[in-house]
């Protein structure tokens, strides 16, 4: 049996990068998906077959919202996970970012979150139960220089993770953050010689690929983390487990 089967998911963020490695392996593991973002996902689903479909999602729409939540339900039945992992940056020093920068960071990453667990929670509460997983970072855990906007949108990601936790656990179900450090996609935007050096630093000695990062969100979305919820899990290379440069 896999770890996914019989469950249906909704992907935020779904085109590229860590939303795109999640589908695929949500469904690898059995899933079946909605993929939702503003991008176009019809060859991601045209890869995925019978087990996926496409909904446009502009996260900081409540409408939007309600149409992919309707979607997984008429279409596949139930929806049981939701995998929150729509996110942008906006990279400058505090006193150079614009209020606008500011707000288009926040509407994304925290009140598309916010909207996501309102709207699909009770769909999973339909469901018997289910698994909410909201994608943070390390930036949701510590300060992030030249990105104060998406720290302060992390952050409250992670608060957000636990005190929804508390409130639906009662309904079957859980609700945890995921913590990347940095991974290789189109937001991080590396070199090749970022990606052969900058990461060295790391424990592990190298920056996460996506694929990494979507098997700790298929782990969330399992009953294998049955007894897991309010977690703030990391998967950072070691990146947070204490001062660099002590080796000896």
């Amino acid at each position: 049996m896999k770890r996914l089967d019989g469950k249906v998911a909704l992907i935020t963020g779904a085109a590229r990068g860590q939303g795109a490695a999640a589908a695929r392996v949500f469904v690898a593991e059995g899933a079946r998906v909605v993929l939702g973002d503003v991008l176009d996902c019809s060859a991601l689903a045209q890869e995925l077959g019978d087990a996926a479909i496409v909904v446009t999602l502009d996260v900081t729409q409540e409408a939007h919202w309600h149409a992919a939540v309707g979607l997984a339900e008429s279409h596949f039945g139930a929806l049981h996970v939701l995998l929150n992992n729509a996110g942008i940056v906006r990279v400058a020093p505090l006193l150079e970012t614009s209020l606008d920068d500011y707000r288009a960071v926040v509407e994304v990453n925290q009140t598309g979150c916010f909207l996501g667990m309102r709207i699909a929670a009770p769909a999973l509460i339909r469901a018997g139960g289910g698994a909410i997983v909201n994608v943070s970072s390390t930036g949701g855990l510590e300060g992030v220089p030249h990105s104060i906007a998406y720290a302060a949108s992390k952050h409250a990601v992670t608060g957000m993770s636990k005190t929804a936790a508390i409130e639906l656990g009662r309904y079957g179900i859980r609700v945890n953050s995921l913590h990347p450090g940095g991974v290789d996609t189109a937001m991080l935007n590396l070199t090749d010689e970022q990606r052969a050096n900058a990461f060295g630093f790391l424990p592990l000695g190298r920056v996460a690929s996506a694929d990494e990062i979507a098997r700790v969100a298929a782990f969330l979305a399992s009953d294998d983390a049955s007894y897991m919820t309010g977690s703030a899990v990391l998967a950072d290379g070691g990146s947070m487990a204490g001062p660099l440069g002590w080796n000896m």
